[in-house]
């Protein structure tokens, strides 16, 4: 199953428009603070990159911590959401915009609310057939040997997220000059 999710994330990561891809770290680059936020397993993609953002030395935030300040125009909120469409998230998404935030997407749906207002999308593409019963459709699939559908739940879109938001933080240390050193001088040390 490993192999087969490793090969399906290679895929998605060719799959990858690099126009897009300099579009958002464009938008990072050129924020004052970056806020972050997903719903579920996305949410806690979003919060890890928070951290690393915040070890290359940049402001970052997750949105809904009790520290994390107002937005502001000009600032970026980096949503997090496969569907781009999670009630919560695109509500909140919707305001900030409303206050003259930009807004970067990563999603598997462009054209979703979330895909209609963002500044910036990064598709990665991971849409599953629709599933009327995943447990009994589940078993039937091992069983013929069809593995479209092997990961549960939108987790090939949060796997891949999660190294897409790691690769961006490589990224971003090569384009600042950042090296290993000063994100460890911004690790947690009272742990």
């Amino acid at each position: 199953m490993m192999l087969l999710m490793a090969s399906k994330i290679r895929s998605v990561a060719n799959s990858l428009s690099a126009d897009d891809v300099e579009g958002f770290l464009a938008e990072i680059l050129k924020a004052r603070r970056i806020y972050v936020m997903g719903a579920g397993r996305s949410g806690l993609v979003a919060k890890g990159f928070a951290m690393r953002l915040m070890h290359l030395g940049l402001q970052s935030y997750v949105v809904g911590e009790t520290i994390t300040p107002a937005l502001q125009k000009g600032d970026l909120i980096i949503v997090f959401s496969g569907s781009g469409k999670t009630k919560t998230v695109a509500d909140i998404a919707e305001t900030g915009k409303e206050i003259g935030a930009h807004i970067g997407l990563i999603t598997s749906n462009a054209d979703s609310r979330i895909g209609k207002i963002a500044d910036c999308k990064v598709i990665i593409e991971t849409q599953r057939d629709d599933v009327r019963d995943d447990a009994a459709e589940f078993e039937i699939r091992q069983m013929l040997g069809d593995h479209k559908s092997f990961a549960p739940l939108g987790t090939l879109f949060e796997t891949a997220s999660m190294i897409f938001s790691d690769a961006v933080i490589s990224r971003l240390m090569e384009i600042t000059k950042t090296d290993e050193s000063a994100l460890k001088n911004r690790h947690a040390n009272i742990e």
